[in-house]
């Protein structure tokens, strides 16, 4: 039977994962290993009636063991394992949610639904690297994957709307204070329906202004505002953020770099596990919407289309509906004043499913059915 050996799986995306993989009976078929980093020889977690062992996360004897490791441990724990089991001629395969392998030349982005195709063609290549993708890359090629299926996509900008997620489980915290500081602080102006707006409006920014409010995670206020910069600054003025949309893409895509020119703007605002976009897509040519709405609709069994009316984009398109499942609504379609090849949309999707876990929790299901 194939060992597989899953490490990270307490943290934010490994719990995700965890909790999809109990939804869909995937511990079955092979060996479950657990490891840890810190909590070696204490029970891990129970799976199908079997509380298992933590085993070390860093005795690469024992990691050499496995068929398929999939680690949600980080770029650190990568970088320092994974050169080591090389180093011991391990011939597994690396299922990762870190960034860290991401665009080494050989390995393979997951995003099964859109690139099947790259993934069989690398399996059959003997390719062992298999990492899961920037997450507002991955919800946007679900929600636009039938655009590019069509070869229809010239170019793309994305302006994004991010969740604190994205930064990690302290920074989701971090919000959720804040919000609850700036609740309790105007709690009294709320109370009294005599207040006036203008008040309670001072009283908010006096808040987030407040040398004592919580920043030591995002390093400015998120709740009643937004941060428009996500990761580390590029030479061009990108962020290390906006710089994956174009490298990412054409990579899943299995494209030349480049192929697809794809830049935006990447901000963070106060949703809490729910990316959103808003794209402009320049298509080919001249394309009918009723045949754009059908290459959507039908490229993945996830993807929902949403009536560009008011009614159906509240009702549908926001974090507050979609968070939480593996919905990718997509609406505000329609063509713009710019030229009829110019195309609006905008989409939503939870980062720590489609945008983190799934992918991931897929690609083992790929892997365990290759090697038998």
């Amino acid at each position: 039977m194939k060992k597989v050996g899953i490490i990270g799986w307490r943290g934010m995306v490994g719990s995700v994962l965890m909790e999809r993989m109990r939804q869909e009976g995937d511990f079955q078929g092979y060996e479950p290993s657990f490891f840890s980093t810190s909590q070696a020889g204490q029970a891990g977690p129970e799976v199908n009636g079997t509380v298992y062992e933590l085993l070390d996360a860093r005795n690469v004897a024992l990691l050499s063991e496995m068929d398929i490791i999939v680690s949600c441990q980080g770029g650190g724990y990568t970088a320092e394992v994974h050169p080591q089991l090389l180093a011991k001629n391990w011939a597994g395969y690396w299922i990762d949610a870190a960034s860290k392998l991401r665009l080494d030349e050989d390995s393979i982005i997951v995003l099964d639904p859109v690139n099947r195709n790259v993934i069989d063609q690398g399996l059959a290549k003997g390719i062992k690297k298999y990492i899961g993708g920037n997450c507002t890359v991955s919800l946007m090629m679900m929600g636009l994957g039938g655009l590019f299926a069509k070869g229809w996509v010239e170019w793309i900008t994305s302006q994004t709307y991010q969740a604190a997620s994205g930064a990690g489980a302290k920074n989701m915290r971090e919000l959720v204070e804040q919000m609850r500081l700036v609740g309790e602080n105007a709690q009294d102006y709320l109370d009294d329906p005599a207040t006036t707006i203008l008040n309670l409006d001072r009283n908010v920014i006096d808040t987030l202004r407040n040398p004592a409010f919580p920043t030591a995670n995002f390093g400015a206020p998120l709740a009643g505002s937004l941060i428009p910069w996500i990761d580390s600054p590029m030479d061009n003025g990108q962020t290390r953020e906006e710089w994956k949309g174009v490298t990412e893409t054409n990579k899943i895509l299995g494209l030349a770099p480049g192929t697809i020119p794809i830049d935006g703007c990447c901000v963070r605002i106060g949703s809490m596990r729910c990316h959103s976009q808003a794209f402009t897509v320049k298509l080919k040519k001249d394309i009918p919407l009723s045949e754009i709405e059908q290459a959507i609709g039908e490229h993945n069994q996830w993807v929902q289309l949403v009536a560009n009316t008011k009614e159906e984009t509240l009702k549908e398109l926001t974090p507050a509906r979609v968070t939480g499942t593996l919905d990718i609504p997509v609406g505000r379609l329609r063509k713009m004043n710019i030229g009829p090849e110019y195309l609006s949309a905008f989409s939503v999707g939870d980062q720590l499913l489609w945008g983190a876990a799934e992918p991931v929790r897929r690609m083992l299901k790929i892997a365990l059915e290759y090697i038998g």
